[in-house]
């Protein structure tokens, strides 16, 4: 007999998939004067999609990843927002699990974190097809964020009793947000978008100070890797000059990459919590 725990992982997957293909909606419609409510339709031919063309991850894989009218390719972004929103959701049910028998607290966590999440997907996402990260999104992660802080730090503790990590976690989106605008405004935006330093504003005040950091070195240190390898491998096919990371290589998805391996594992990479 299948348990409840299972029954709800089911669950909490499914609506994961089915909140990625609305996340997908957004990814495409967002800054196009389009409707986030209107019909979908295959992009070539116009085909009205009915919804069996609209069940998340399966449509794609019985359809061959084409229209089933005109038969043209359709994007791999699809499955993968789905499938990667399901299995987000299914992580965050399991790291609030054992709140599950306190209703209303799991749900306030759950729903809260799972909205952050798909606004990063969305970042993750467009800032890979447009190289842009539009500030309605990072503002709204950085006030989510913050807000979280607030409740945590003055609902949960007493500000008496506040210790200087207290204090850091309550700034961290601003001190992280400072050498981002250093790094933009010297080199005029060919080193790093100011968009990068809007998404760390969230960071740092979701995950505090010290992880945020953390999260922050995982990023530059996972951007590095690829950056590199993309660099040169778009030298060699297009010999480009002035090639920058701000025009050439989207670094949002590797701040939330940093992001997500903190906020599930919460691994201090730079060993902050030495001191405080």
């Amino acid at each position: 007999m299948i348990s409840l725990e299972i029954i709800n992982l089911i669950f909490i997957f499914i609506l994961g998939t089915v909140i990625g293909s609305f996340l997908n909606v957004v990814i495409y419609r967002f800054n196009t004067g389009r409707t986030i409510g209107g019909r979908s339709k295959c992009m070539n031919c116009g085909y009205q999609l009915k919804w069996y063309d609209l069940v998340p991850i399966f449509s794609w894989i019985f359809n061959l990843g084409k229209c089933r009218k005109c038969r043209s390719k359709i994007s791999w972004q699809y499955p993968l927002v789905e499938l990667g929103t399901g299995i987000i959701f299914v992580s965050l049910f399991l790291k609030y699990l054992d709140l599950f028998a306190y209703p209303l607290v799991f749900n306030i966590f759950f729903i809260f974190n799972a909205l952050i999440f798909s606004i990063l997907i969305v970042i993750f996402v467009y800032d890979i097809r447009h190289k842009i990260i539009p500030n309605e999104l990072s503002y709204t992660f950085a006030f989510l964020a913050l807000a979280q802080t607030i409740v945590l730090l003055f609902f949960f503790d007493r500000p008496e009793n506040f210790q200087l990590v207290n204090y850091l976690d309550l700034f961290a989106g601003a001190i992280f947000f400072i050498p981002f605008w250093a790094l933009w405004f010297f080199s005029r935006g060919k080193w790093i978008g100011l968009g990068d330093g809007k998404l760390a504003l969230g960071i740092g005040w979701s995950l505090g100070f010290v992880y945020g950091v953390s999260a922050l070195v995982l990023a530059f240190w996972i951007g590095a890797i690829f950056g590199v390898l993309f660099l040169l491998i778009d030298r060699l096919k297009s010999r480009k000059e002035n090639i920058t990371m701000k025009t050439e290589i989207p670094f949002a998805p590797f701040l939330i990459l940093g992001f997500l391996i903190e906020f599930f594992w919460r691994i201090d990479v730079v060993g902050l919590n030495l001191f405080f």
